[in-house]
């Protein structure tokens, strides 16, 4: 019995940022997440754990496929909680993979 399903890899990237980046992000800054799990950051780069924490409760639905009227698959945007700052990142979908549950937990 087959096992395979398919998985979009996601880059979130800074898009905007509204007020004062007191975490020193900047506008394009960005992080993938590939092959299910692996979280990717540029070399030299950091993500705030902040940022990071209010967008990862989205990320396992934005890796799969989801109907065209779902409120997920039409909206992308994601705010950092942090008031004073404002900032605002996209999740975009990138690679569609073809996964093996038996290599994953």
């Amino acid at each position: 019995m087959s096992r395979e399903f398919h998985l979009y890899d996601l880059r979130v990237t800074v898009v905007d940022i509204e007020g004062e980046s007191v975490c020193g992000m900047q506008v394009g800054d960005y992080f993938e997440l590939t092959e299910s799990s692996r979280l990717r950051i540029p070399e030299g780069k950091h993500f705030c754990i902040y940022a990071l924490a209010s967008v990862v409760p989205f990320l396992a639905a934005k890796q799969r496929e989801l109907d065209e009227n779902d409120w997920l698959a039409q909206d992308s945007h994601v705010m950092c909680p942090d008031p004073e700052e404002r900032l605002i990142m996209r999740m975009e979908r990138r690679e569609r993979r073809l996964l093996d549950s038996d290599e994953l937990t």
